[in-house]
């Protein structure tokens, strides 16, 4: 689990997110961009963002198991969207899949994604304690 916290004397974050995270021991997995796609490649979630980003956790979450990682393993978070507009929807999806301490996270509005129906792309950084960590060189 992450080593997360929220600076003193600083505003807390708004959302599913803190300030910074200490990288703990363990095998390090960087996680690429994943977006609503489906197991059988379509999109997921056509113009609804919440529904887009449950898919990408998911996604996520799958890369996790297989590698013996769970969610809290993750470090650090970079989410890429079309549309801020539901920002506050995805952190309400966001509390599904993390708890306190939530890791870092970065996100940014970017003007298209590599399939025009894609709302959200988000990468991880994990670190998965060695002795669960599986798939591993």
């Amino acid at each position: 689990m992450a080593h997360a916290f929220n600076t003193p004397d600083r505003p807390e974050p708004f959302g599913i997110f803190s300030s910074a995270a200490w990288q703990p021991e363990g095998k390090v997995l960087h996680i690429s961009g994943h977006t609503a796609q489906g197991a059988d490649g379509a999109t997921v979630g056509v113009g609804d963002m919440k529904a887009q980003t449950r898919q990408v956790l998911e996604n996520i979450q799958a890369a996790l198991e297989f590698a013996g990682g769970r969610m809290s393993d993750i470090v650090k978070v970079l989410v890429f969207v079309t549309d801020m507009s539901d920002l506050m929807g995805i952190h309400e999806v966001r509390a599904e899949f993390f708890e306190r301490p939530y890791p870092a996270s970065s996100l940014v509005q970017v003007s298209g994604l590599v399939r025009d129906d894609y709302l959200i792309e988000i990468e991880a950084v994990a670190v998965i304690p060695t002795d669960r960590a599986r798939n591993s060189p």
